[in-house]
């Protein structure tokens, strides 16, 4: 879902690429149905485990796990941020929502944040 949002609301300066500790190996359909309400497309996307080369070519980690990244990576290569979303996982279509905009303001912010970085005076 996060992958989605942002590649929709921040590609100008998100480049997006999400991964779980546990792979479904596909997108649940609550998860393609509630981001297409919102014209989101996650074609193209599929279900995938975190690997350290993942890790390793990351500028910042967005951890969304519910458990603190400091718990999860001994040594991250980049900054982690954690957003306790919650997992919509096996809940009816208004907990998918819910989370959805959840996410979808947050990353709205961070796009805003990083848009800010680069118009800021001094940067290249």
């Amino acid at each position: 879902m996060a992958e989605a949002i942002a590649k929709h609301l921040a590609s100008d300066v998100i480049d997006p690429s999400s991964a779980g500790l546990a792979a479904f190996g596909e997108i649940p359909e609550p998860t393609i149905a509630v981001l297409s309400e919102h014209g989101i497309s996650a074609d193209g996307q599929h279900s995938k485990s975190l690997r350290s080369e993942d890790l390793s070519a990351a500028d910042l980690v967005i951890n969304m796990t519910g458990r603190p990244g400091s718990e999860i990576f001994t040594k991250p290569p980049a900054p982690v941020e954690d957003w306790d979303v919650g997992d919509p996982y096996g809940f009816d279509l208004a907990v998918y929502r819910g989370i959805r905009d959840q996410i979808e303001a947050r990353v709205e912010e961070l796009a805003r944040r990083l848009r800010e970085q680069v118009h800021s005076p001094g940067m290249p």
